[in-house]
């Protein structure tokens, strides 16, 4: 055979080789797959006040939509291009490892649990446990000493408030409501809970006011599939974050929802 002829083989087979990386919508990577898509798939929530929930018209809003959409109009070219999947606590890492969803901004903790899971970026608020009352003489966190303090059920909340404030009854609930309630049935003088979601709570019912105090932090960020595959919507997700912290775009969302 003369060298003609291979060379001619070779490169008909390089070429043969090269077209199946190219066509192979199996080779392309998850963000491209997303782009090919046309719409991103985020997982969100839809009852926290003011990361994520329905206003009176019953659209998404919150400091969580607005990062979701604004991620949307970078990765897509549009902010229409993101479909909002309202998810419950217990289904949002679930539905990131099974592949139903692209990403999850669903007020979700860094913890190293759940780093061995999935990848995160950096965090885009920090939030923490506090206190929030209607009592007019608490004013300070240091001025809690042996109140009633009501605390969900199985919550990261009850040791923080064990281990700060030794002297407080822990009142137990099973929700938000039922802590209202036992407020303002004077069935407490305080209720722990995350600041973002006190914060609503404080939107809602102007009567109650937050006391200054953080008794553990809890950063919030985006969480990703983990794998060389989604290497590259991670790194796409790491620039916009440094940039809209750079621009001040994120802190102006966050003062926007009257965060603390």
């Amino acid at each position: 055979m003369s060298l003609i002829s291979l060379y001619k083989r070779f490169s008909s087979l390089g070429l043969a080789i090269a077209s199946i990386f190219v066509a192979n919508p199996l080779l392309a990577t998850p963000l491209e797959d997303i782009q090919e898509r046309g719409t991103i798939q985020i997982a969100v929530k839809e009852n926290v006040r003011p990361l994520a929930f329905r206003d009176s018209a019953g659209n998404l809003q919150g400091l969580e939509i607005d990062i979701a959409r604004r991620l949307a109009k970078e990765l897509m070219g549009s902010d229409a291009q993101v479909e909002l999947i309202p998810v419950k606590n217990q289904e949002r890492l679930d539905l990131l490892l099974q592949g139903e969803i692209d990403l999850v901004i669903a007020q979700l903790g860094l913890n190293a649990s759940r780093r061995r899971l999935v990848d995160f970026s950096d965090y885009y608020y920090l939030d923490g446990l506090g206190f929030v009352t209607k009592q007019a003489n608490l004013t300070e966190a240091h001025q809690v000493t042996t109140q009633r303090v009501a605390v969900l059920n199985s919550s990261e909340a009850i040791a923080a408030v064990r281990a700060y404030f030794p002297a407080t009854t822990l009142v137990a609930v099973n929700s938000y409501q039922e802590a209202l309630a036992s407020l303002e049935n004077n069935d407490a003088d305080l209720f722990v809970g995350d600041h973002s979601v006190l914060t609503g709570w404080t939107q809602e019912y102007p009567e109650y006011r937050l006391l200054p105090a953080w008794l553990e932090g809890n950063a919030l960020a985006i969480a990703i599939p983990k794998g060389a595959q989604h290497q590259s919507l991670y790194n796409e997700i790491q620039t916009l974050m440094a940039e809209w912290q750079a621009s001040g775009w994120l802190q102006d969302r966050i003062n926007h929802w009257g965060l603390p």
